[in-house]
């Protein structure tokens, strides 16, 4: 087995055993890089002299008998919203196409000390407002599965990387679904955390109460070997919460025999695909078979969380992105005397549409006269959505349901359409409102060979008991992926 194909566990065991080395290891995914991202387009930056030097470190320390982290001389990329000192970040924008950042994001100081070889940063939907990576300022990438479909996103450079041995890991964004619907769109695993549990210091902000950043993986239980490095708490993030558990991946094997599942009617209804059902419902079967017992369960909220989370994450994001105005730093357009005409022009052409369209959405929901119609409703349908799933984890400990409503679709589809692009993350969002945890992971492929995603929730803080169920999942659903 060739050196790319390897999971990041079976990597960090090889690279233990000094079966490989770090610097042959970096180069094995730097040559498979330059081969595929013609047609893929995952990066935006490749930092192919900085991962050489870091797996050279690594082997020299290795060498010298130290003890290194499990993650040590494994090759990785970060989604180009999280910064990195001295290498761009440019949230796959042209307001910040030559921003380069002079600190780094907390996860990436905390991989960088565990030993991760940092290949590169990558591509996005602009500012990760997006469900197609077709957004990014640069090019858009293409689904390694099918260079003729999108990849998903926002974290869609994230997860196709990953699907492409272009990675062995990778650290995406999750707002509204961006890291679980690219992981189910490419056929890897993603895992959002529950908010508060990974730092979100140095991740440029979307909508602050909604974003987490959390890991794509080639299986679970490479997923619960990153949570292991990047989950703790963060003094420089408010909301980095002090409660990390000390091995995510100490119950995988512990099976689901006796565990209650549910599956809300609401994610099964109308818009889903039936292929994508007939997928999700064989995954809880086989869930089933090995000892879980599975629920009906109702959440009447659902229905009303998609308009409240485009009503809450655009309020944020205009809130956000007001500090790029074409004065402090980033894209700052030229021939404006005046402070106002120089904001007009920097933002009109700084921006891109999609980005554009939710600032101003945001704009009108926080303006007098609309708050109390709009953002002030959009709080109390979260709260709502959060009561439900409080409700639903009375009497079970995870929900089952589909990441998305179809598997990835041809590039270009929706771009003229943003509305049918909106509803693809119906399943997704709810999860960012409640703040809870939910891991996307393989079930099955469509018609066409393309990845269906199964979406995992559970209540605050269990993602030991989501990568159980996952690992379970997963090991019976070899054959069938």
């Amino acid at each position: 087995m060739q050196i790319i194909e390897l999971t990041a566990a079976d990597l960090r065991d090889a690279l233990q055993r000094r079966e490989i080395s770090a610097r042959e290891t970096a180069e094995a995914y730097l040559t498979e890089i330059r081969r595929r991202e013609s047609e893929t387009g995952a990066y935006l930056t490749v930092t192919e002299e900085r991962a050489l030097e870091q797996a050279k470190e690594i082997d020299r320390r290795r060498g010298q008998g130290e003890e290194l982290p499990e993650l040590a001389g494994i090759p990785m990329g970060l989604k180009d919203n999280i910064c990195t000192k001295g290498i761009q970040t440019t949230c796959a924008s042209r307001m910040l196409a030559q921003y380069v950042p002079p600190y780094s994001a907390g996860v990436a100081e905390v991989l960088d000390t565990a030993g991760a070889v940092l290949l590169g940063k990558l591509n996005m939907d602009e500012f990760a407002m997006g469900s197609t990576t077709e957004s990014s300022y640069f090019h858009p990438t293409r689904n390694p599965r099918n260079p003729e479909r999108v990849p998903g996103g926002s974290s869609g450079g994230s997860a196709a990387a990953v699907a492409a041995h272009e990675a062995a890991f990778t650290l995406g964004s999750d707002t509204g679904g961006s890291i679980r619907q690219p992981a189910a769109f490419c056929g890897v695993v993603g895992m959002k955390p529950t908010y508060g549990t990974v730092s979100r210091y140095g991740l440029v902000a979307f909508a602050s109460s909604l974003d987490q950043i959390g890991p794509l993986t080639r299986d679970v239980t490479d997923s619960a070997l990153v949570m292991n490095t990047i989950a703790g708490r963060d003094r420089r993030d408010a909301t980095s919460v002090d409660r990390r558990v000390s091995d995510y991946a100490a119950r995988l094997e512990d099976g689901v025999k006796g565990m209650r599942i549910a599956l809300p009617r609401e994610y099964f209804g109308e818009g889903l695909d039936p292929q994508v059902k007939a997928a999700v419902e064989a995954a809880a079967r086989r869930l089933e078979r090995q000892g879980a017992h599975l629920l009906e369960a109702s959440m009447p909220t659902l229905s009303g969380a998609l308009s409240a989370y485009y009503l809450l994450s655009s309020a944020e994001a205009s809130s956000n992105l007001a500090r790029f105005d074409g004065v402090r730093y980033g894209y700052r357009a030229e021939g404006e005397e005046s402070v106002a005409g120089l904001y007009q022009k920097t933002r009109s052409e700084g921006f891109g549409r999609e980005v554009r369209r939710r600032i101003l959405m945001g704009s009108f929901a926080l303006s007098a006269g609309y708050y109390d119609a709009y953002y002030k409703k959009a709080l109390q349908v979260r709260t709502l959505v959060a009561q439900d799933f409080a409700h639903l984890f009375e009497s079970c400990d995870a929900v089952l349901s589909p990441v998305a409503p179809t598997t990835a679709y041809p590039l270009g589809s929706q771009t003229a359409d943003p509305l049918a692009m909106y509803l693809g993350d119906i399943y997704t969002v709810p999860v960012n409102i409640a703040g809870l945890p939910a891991l996307s992971l393989p079930c099955g492929k469509d018609a066409e060979g393309m990845p269906i995603g199964v979406q995992l929730i559970g209540p605050a803080f269990s993602e030991p008991e989501l990568y159980r169920i996952g690992r379970a999942l997963e090991k019976e659903a070899e054959s069938v992926c």
